[in-house]
């Protein structure tokens, strides 16, 4: 029994698969109804309307619905997209036991407490027919899959089948005929149901209550469970139905029993705490599994796939009871695998595929591995048990020549062994039942015992070496000189996969892949949710995984990511450009189309290989914010900016690349004050004047304004801020920028406005304003003190500037990184400077302008030199409205030289 999914929870008393998606529902004791994915291992939802225990659950097998029954008497329909209760059907007296949807019409059939069994029309939401007859709880009720009978189970004994063809003919049945019969009988239901559905077998051989009964989907044969502990197989004709045998085992009440859908295998569960499977035809036990604490009340089977559901005291489980990984091996273009007891051969190219030798041995146990041997075309074929001590392998030749309709069955060497692997051209290694390893030859003959350190599987590891696992560490050993080369820590892994030149190997456990070198140094872990399934190698060096559900790719510096998404596992047995060659669970071979864009683009990066990259981005359709962040991270967000639609991201972007154009652009778009802040800080620390003044006038920062005219020299705009800082009342702004004009009247002015006139006086005095002076001197009265002059005072006036600053200047000085040169090589139409410099490796720019300016248009091609006017204009609407007065700012001229154009070989 290999457990997929396990949850804790509530007593679980009813169990439904959904036909398509890997959803399972379960119904709980305390009145819940949970829907889990049981391959992500998350709850999806919940559905919390029944009062008390819900024992009854069904989805529908093509509309968005299920369907609940509870120990409140009602049977609620749902809808799991809208997560909400269509409706509710009223009618049973008593507990509900179980609720099932009809294969094909739009019935519901209940079987309750009350003693009856009622069919529904879930779409009239009305009754149409109660099924009386049994004289007890009635535990259990299903339709036949494909034939008009109902089979019940109850406390009273018996397990009844019902004939509802009557009820179909009336209700469902297409024609004019049909049509009258439903309206002569619509709304009146028959209560002893003797038209519209008859008994048509009672079968008694249970000593005990009933608990369950299910027909076979497609034998007449229905399986019974009971109080009496047995497990009662009986078989049915058109006139009579009989006991055919039991199987005897449990030790306390059977509470569920089915048929395996496929195989002939018969599955129960106990209140003895276990769950047990029998063979259908022998009748015996086959495997028994154990609970410690948990009694199993119900058990339910995929209607496609080979998972069962079983409930118990505190939650369910969810298992398969085989493995159905295709035992396979990969030579150059050649696949062998093992399908339905045939070795087949596959070649990739040609996709020819055929049966090359028929197996040994039934199908109870299928083949667990293969190991390839091409200089002898030798085949080892290791099966195991699940009693571990009784595996065995088979030592075949493959035949040369072969009938492909009629394979025959080669002579093989069997003997007993837990696997086998080739170690050398005409060697093999196995590791015994007592977990020794043993070489032997061709014929099947010891040559030599081997002294290695205790493991519990074997892989190959090149000619003359092996991978010994153990429960926390794999080690690699020489066969020949008997030692070990190298270990590393790593705990069950199960699937060792070699890249084509053995120099790098994948080691997968169920959820984690480590890719290591040949000494075994690891170079990266992956952590994954959900179980790894296969793996195999790409010819450039990537590792392409799958998981239950995607297919994936890993770099070996630990880099991964999502190729697709697939609906069943499959198994990988090679990838070859855009196609990956796969096995899928019935072991037949497929082939699916994958994008190799993303990991390649990923790879060409990591490897430096910077013309792949950007024939990539100008080519590929990349997109997505995955590759975006993956760009940003790994050091490269000038070519991260090709792909970015957001205004916000590209802001960010441009910013750490140090793009102030296309910064500005986005700022501009975006118009939002943190953002004109941060574009400011950024346009300083490069010296790009106009946008750091533009800026400030867009976050209204006056001070900052004045102090960056100031030190560029530009009077004119210095009295303009001056003005501004007058109509605005602000004396300390006002007084500030009279102060960097040297504009003495000006203060002087300012400091008789408000009420200073000793400093008033003082200023016109030490500054030659005699007339100004004497003014003031007037107006002191005799109370108050003329101050006096200082006879060493200094004229507090700034020096005239020598030129106006007007372009801007070069404040880092970095090396161009290659993607630089290259867009500006390029040259084309409407660009924004892609000017950020980062170094990416010497020398790899050389031979691209060195102060080249590097451009990119709209459509991601690349621009000439130099800034266009149109983007670049003055800039609209600077001015605020300023109490009564719409106050112009300086206009600023944002298309003067782009940054950089300060110095001879210089980017900002």
């Amino acid at each position: 029994m290999l457990t997929k999914f396990e949850t804790k929870s509530a007593r679980v008393k009813g169990l439904s698969f959904h036909p398509k998606r890997p959803w399972v529902l379960a119904s709980l004791f305390n009145g819940v109804i949970q829907l889990w994915d049981y391959r992500m291992c998350t709850l999806i939802d919940k559905f919390d309307e029944h009062d008390g225990p819900v024992r009854g659950i069904c989805f529908h097998n093509q509309q968005p619905l299920f369907v609940s029954g509870g120990d409140d008497y009602k049977i609620k329909v749902w809808n799991y997209k809208q997560r909400r209760c269509l409706f509710t059907l009223l009618g049973h007296q008593d507990y509900i036991r179980t609720t099932y949807f009809h294969h094909e019409y739009p019935w519901i059939l209940s079987s309750s407490d009350d003693q009856t069994i009622r069919i529904w029309n879930w779409q009239s939401r009305s009754c149409v027919c109660v099924l009386a007859g049994h004289s007890h709880f009635v535990m259990c009720a299903q339709f036949h899959p494909s034939e008009d009978l109902i089979v019940s189970a109850s406390l009273d004994q018996t397990v009844r089948v019902w004939d509802i063809s009557g009820l179909r003919k009336k209700n469902v049945s297409p024609g004019p005929a049909g049509i009258e019969d439903r309206l002569k009988s619509s709304g009146q239901t028959d209560l002893f149901g003797m038209s519209d559905a008859v008994v048509k077998h009672v079968l008694e051989g249970h000593d005990r209550g009933v608990n369950w009964a299910a027909f076979h989907p497609n034998l007449p044969l229905i399986i019974s469970g009971a109080d009496d502990r047995q497990v009662k197989l009986w078989r049915m004709n058109e006139s009579k139905a009989w006991e055919v045998d039991t199987c005897r085992g449990h030790y306390n009440n059977v509470s569920c029993c089915l048929f395996h859908p496929r195989q002939e295998l018969i599955l129960s569960n106990s209140e003895d705490k276990s769950i047990r499977v029998w063979d259908m035809s022998k009748r015996t036990g086959v495997q028994t599994f154990r609970r410690e604490h948990d009694r199993f009340w119900v058990m339910a089977a995929h209607p496609s796939l080979n998972i069962f559901a079983a409930g118990h005291d505190s939650g369910m489980i969810i298992f398969k009871l085989e493995r159905e990984r295709p035992a396979y091996a990969v030579h150059n273009n050649i696949l062998f695998y093992v399908k339905d007891r045939y070795l087949r051969k596959l070649e990739f190219g040609s996709s020819k595929d055929s049966a090359v030798m028929q197996l040994r041995g039934g199908s109870r146990s299928p083949v667990f591995s293969m190991s390839y041997n091409p200089a002898e075309n030798a085949v080892l074929l290791c099966t195991r048990t699940s009693n571990a001590e009784n595996s065995t392998y088979d030592l075949y030749t493959v035949p040369k020549d072969t009938d492909s309709k009629n394979p025959d069955a080669p002579e093989g060497k069997r003997s007993a062994g837990l696997t086998a692997v080739w170690v050398a051209r005409n060697r093999f290694a196995v590791l015994d039942r007592q977990h020794n390893i043993v070489i032997k030859n061709l014929k099947n003959e010891i040559t030599k015992k081997v002294q290695a350190p205790n493991c519990d599987e074997i892989f190959y590891a090149g000619t003359g070496c092996l991978l010994l696992k153990d429960a926390d560490s794999v080690n690699l050993f020489d066969v020949q000189q008997k030692r070990s080369l190298a270990s590393v820590k790593l705990s069950k892994v199960k699937i060792v996969v070699w890249s084509s030149d053995m120099s790098y190997v994948a080691l997968i456990s169920k959820h984690v892949i480590s890719i290591c070198n040949r000494k075994l140094e690891n170079l990266c872990t992956i952590h994954e949710n959900i179980r790894v399934k296969s793996g195999a190698w790409e010819e450039t060096g990537v590792f392409v995984y799958t998981t239950s559900n995607h297919i994936k790719y890993a770099l070996i510096n630990g880099d991964h990511g999502i190729i697709r998404t697939l609906d069943l596992p499959i198994y990988i047995t090679r990838i070859k450009g855009n196609s990956v060659y796969c096995l899928d669970r019935e072991a037949r071979p497929r082939v699916l189309g994958i994008d190799p864009t993303e990991f390649k683009f990923k790879l060409a990066l990591v490897n430096r290989k910077y013309e792949e990259v950007l024939h990539m981005v100008r080519h590929a359709k990349l997109v997505g914010q995955s590759i975006i962040s993956y760009l940003q991270k790994k050091g490269y967000p000038e070519v991260a900016l090709h792909f970015v639609k957001d205004e916000k991201t590209r802001f960010g972007l441009a910013l750490e690349c140090g793009n102030i154009e296309i910064a500005l652009e986005a700022a501009r778009a975006l118009d939002d004050q943190a953002c004109w802040e941060k574009l400011g800080e950024a346009a300083l620390l490069q010296g790009n004047i106009q946008v750091v003044e533009l800026a400030y006038q867009r976050t209204k920062n006056f001070d900052k304004l004045s102090f960056i005219y100031l030190i560029t020299g530009n009077l004119e705009k210095l009295k303009k801020m001056m003005k501004i800082a007058e109509i605005r009342k602000d004396t300390s702004g006002h007084f500030q920028n009279a102060l960097f004009l040297g504009d003495v009247s000006e203060r002087v002015k300012i400091l008789k406005t408000c009420g200073q006139k000793s400093l008033a006086y003082l200023t016109a005095a030490t500054h030659g304003l005699d007339e100004e002076a004497e003014q003031l001197k007037d107006t002191f009265s005799e109370k108050d003190r003329v101050p006096d002059l200082y006879p060493s005072a200094m004229l507090l006036q700034p020096p005239v500037p020598i030129s106006q600053q007007d372009s801007n200047w070069p404040l880092l000085t970095t090396t161009k990184g290659f993607f630089e040169g290259a867009m500006a090589a390029a040259g084309g139409g409407k660009h924004s400077t892609l000017a950020a410099a980062v170094d990416m490796d010497e020398g790899a720019g050389e031979g691209w302008g060195e102060d080249a300016d590097l451009v990119l248009d709209e459509e991601g091609g690349l621009g000439g030199e130099g800034l266009d006017e149109e983007g670049m204009g003055d800039e609209e609407g600077g001015g605020w409205d300023v109490g009564d007065e719409d106050l112009e700012l300086p206009d600023v001229d944002v298309s003067a030289p782009a940054a950089g154009s300060g110095g001879e070989g210089l980017v900002q």
